[in-house]
């Protein structure tokens, strides 16, 4: 599950994501460092890939008989993801990437919760894989657009930590990923584990486990819970 992550575009150069650091820088958008579900966030959908909107983190379907439908999902499977009837149609129709530089994720021990921070080495930005849905309010006339993060099996860096990851999408999948000209099966081959290789990940302060939080000190390492991870 990935329910936190951050958006740092003001940075300096790196071998991530070209596409996201030019929609973000175009649209100047401010540096995030704690983004949670519910909220308004960057997006780039199949349906318009040059251009950067706001899409709300946690995914209303289409079908949903009212707005405060309560099953409004963060992350999806991507195991699963042809056989649930939120997301099947939407991988034929609806996919975006969804910028970001990190995520957070907690590791369980006898002391409690540790939160950490996951980023490529080189601290580049990156996109996740995602999948977006349109509902409108059939008496009102209300538009609300949503997406959701897909998941997969951890790769060696995460699993210690966790049974989960976010799909990161190297650069050269980004197009691959919105383009309406692949089949299935090649676009659910984009969805597997990051190579550990490429990326880090160190401990942070309880500062992140509120929304509230969302400024630098976020982002600052915890020494007293671990080092680093690599």
């Amino acid at each position: 599950m990935c329910g936190r992550y951050s958006i740092i575009s003001k940075k300096k150069e790196s071998k991530g994501s070209i596409r996201a650091a030019r929609l973000l820088k175009n649209a100047e958008v401010d540096n995030r460092y704690n983004v949670a579900p519910s909220q308004l966030l960057p997006v780039i959908t199949n349906e318009a890939p040059d251009e950067l909107q706001f899409f709300s983190w946690g995914l209303l379907p289409h079908w949903a008989k009212e707005k405060n439908y309560k099953h409004k999902t963060i992350n999806a499977r991507a195991e699963t993801l042809t056989e649930k009837p939120a997301f099947r149609q939407l991988v034929n129709s609806k996919r975006c990437l969804v910028p970001a530089d990190s995520f957070y994720e907690w590791r369980s021990s006898s002391a409690g919760k540790t939160p950490y921070r996951f980023l490529l080495k080189d601290e580049g930005l990156f996109c996740f894989a995602g999948l977006w849905d349109e509902w409108a309010d059939k008496e009102t006339g209300e538009v609300i657009r949503s997406y959701t993060l897909i998941t997969t099996e951890p790769n060696e860096l995460m699993r210690p930590i966790h049974d989960r990851m976010p799909v990161l999408l190297h650069p050269e999948e980004e197009g691959l990923w919105l383009s309406d000209e692949r089949a299935d099966e090649y676009l659910l081959s984009l969805l597997r584990p990051y190579p550990s290789e490429e990326m880090k990940a160190y401990p942070v302060s309880h500062l992140v486990n509120s929304p509230v939080n969302d400024s630098p000190e976020v982002l600052e390492p915890a020494p007293e819970q671990g080092s680093l991870l690599s």
